[in-house]
This record gives structure tokens, C-alpha cells and sequence, in this order.
């Protein structure tokens, strides 16, 4: 496998601020602890107008729209921990599945929850204060801005996550994260890419739990039975009871796929975790292709069109 010397765009251990295991934490930091905890990092400014993805080649925190007035299901996405872009790299996986959105109807506000605060990497810990609660009060400050606009369907708003962005939505579908952190409504569903299910272990704070019992959000999750960052057995382990006990979650593991599947150009990369373990990205377009139909069919069940 080549090398890439760029910030992987992908999540990589937290410097020992998780462990993965089939231990569970308790149940983390309480409503004001949350609340205090995001609090720390300023809240983003959205875009006040809506665009085409055709209009840019670079991933930006922007709103795209189909051609109409709508009002049509809104996709929040939240990417991986290496953000959008850096000077010598494009995160081109994420300005495609804005272009997927808008090409199935979909108004999509792209996140950027890095580069507005001076952020380069959350991929070995929180850096200028982007926390996991940094990251899902941005999911759902995006989806109370999409609200504001006539063309969007108020009822249908969901969030995709990759990675970083995927455990966002893990804990975006948390009734206690979820409800605490929003200021309106929530999603309607959410969807989370290779996630990493790990205990979070912060300095000085209670840990918790990615994937939480108490997901009460239509959940969709998709993991590689390849993805030896953020391997499927953790999400799996943690997740089955939850389902079993009546949480509304879908499971999918790709076999032979690894982390980051969608993303073109890190087909390659390789590199060693914190933990020792070897990592390899392998672009995969059948799968991508295939987990964007899964995506898309499952948010049409879990917000239908009104009739």
C-alpha cells in the first residue's frame, strides 16, 4: 500500500481517549455537563442562501438544493475527522454525497465543524474545542436552520454522518444527547458510515458510550467487514441488545470492505494507528454505490412523502 502524507480523513483512535471492548461505560455527562461541554465551541454560521453543487469542485460548508421550490427532504451531512479540506487536500467523498442528495431531491447542508473554529484534525482527540457535543449540537443547529426556508420539508430532516461524523449521528439518535443539545426539533432518521462504537474516556469527564442504549431515531449503520479503524464487532456488540430491546436501528456490515470505502482519493492510504493496528483505505465503487441505495431507500421509509 502507497503512503499519503495528509491528515487521514477518517477517524483514528483518540489518543487513548477511548477504548474499544465490550465493557460498557455509564451513562456519561448529564444534561448541564453536555450542554456546558458544547458550549465550548462556538456555534457555526450557516449559509443563508442555498446553491447547486455543480457551482463548486471544492467541498465548503454550503447548502445545495435541487432546480424547484420544493419543499424537499433536507440531508445534513457531517464528515470525517480530518474535515472538508486542508491545503494540500480535498475531501471530494463528501461534496459527492452532496451532489448524490440534490440528484434524489434532497436539499443537503454540508457541515464543515473544523475549519471555522481553527481546526485542523479531530482524528487523535478534540482540538480547539470540537467535541463530539461540539459536533452533534452543529448536526442539530444545521437541521433548525434548514427549518427557517420555505423550500425544505420541515418533518423530513435527516442526518448523514461519516466516521467522526458518523458517531456524531450515533449519538445524535440518543434520546439524552439528542434531546439535550437540541433547541427545536430533532432528525427524522440518521445514518452513520463505518462508525467507531468505542468508550470515549475524556480527561476529567465522565465516559460514555458512541453507540448508546437509549437511540430512539430511526438509525440506519453501515460498517466493512474489513475496517480494522473502526471495526464492525464493536458496533455490532453494542448495538444488537439496543435492537433487541427495541431501539429502531438497521445494521449492514460490507464483506471484504475497509474504512472510508467512499472516499476515491485516499484509495491507498495507509498507515498505523494509535493502537498498532494496520490500516488500509481501499476505495470501493460497488459499495459506495450500493450503501448510497441503502441509504436513500431506507430515508424514504423512515420519512415517507406526505400524500
Amino acid at each position: 500500500m502507497r503512503k499519503v502524507r495528509i491528515v487521514a480523513a477518517c477517524c483514528a483512535a483518540w489518543c487513548g481517549l477511548f477504548t474499544a471492548g465490550s465493557a460498557v461505560a455509564g451513562d456519561g455527562p448529564d444534561a448541564s455537563a453536555l450542554r456546558e461541554l458544547a458550549a465550548r465551541a462556538p456555534d457555526l454560521e450557516f449559509p443563508g442562501t442555498a446553491t447547486t453543487p455543480a457551482e463548486f469542485d471544492s467541498p465548503r460548508m454550503l447548502m445545495y438544493k435541487p432546480e424547484g421550490a420544493g419543499p424537499f427532504p433536507a440531508l445534513v451531512l457531517a464528515h470525517q475527522c480530518g474535515g472538508l479540506n486542508t491545503p494540500h487536500w480535498q475531501n471530494a467523498s463528501m461534496l459527492q454525497w452532496a451532489r448524490d442528495a440534490v440528484a434524489r431531491g434532497y436539499v443537503a447542508l454540508l457541515i464543515d465543524s473544523l475549519g471555522p473554529r481553527g481546526a485542523s484534525s479531530v482524528c487523535f482527540g478534540p482540538q480547539n474545542n470540537v467535541t463530539f457535543a461540539a459536533g452533534v449540537k452543529d448536526a442539530l443547529q444545521a437541521a433548525e436552520h434548514l427549518r427557517r426556508f420555505d423550500f425544505v420539508d420541515k418533518g423530513r430532516i435527516a442526518l448523514a454522518g461519516y466516521s467522526w461524523g458518523a458517531m456524531v449521528a450515533l449519538l445524535a439518535s440518543s434520546r439524552h444527547w439528542g434531546g439535550t443539545l437540541a433547541r427545536g426539533g430533532r432528525f427524522a432518521a440518521a445514518a452513520a458510515f463505518y462508525p467507531g462504537c468505542f468508550t470515549i474516556r475524556p480527561r476529567n469527564a465522565p465516559e460514555y458510550e458512541i453507540a448508546r442504549q437509549d437511540i430512539d431515531t430511526p438509525l440506519l449503520v453501515l460498517m466493512g467487514a474489513d475496517d480494522t479503524e473502526t471495526p464492525p464487532a464493536d458496533c455490532v456488540s453494542r448495538l444488537e441488545p439496543a435492537i433487541k430491546a427495541g431501539a429502531p436501528v438497521q445494521l449492514h456490515v460490507y464483506p471484504q470492505a475497509t474504512h472510508c470505502w467512499d472516499c476515491r482519493n485516499l484509495d491507498g492510504y495507509s498507515k498505523v494507528d494509535v493502537r498498532g493496528n494496520r490500516v488500509a483505505y481501499r476505495y470501493n465503487r460497488e459499495v459506495t454505490e450500493d450503501s448510497a441505495r441503502r441509504l436513500f431507500e431506507f430515508l424514504e421509509r423512515a420519512m415517507p412523502r406526505p400524500h
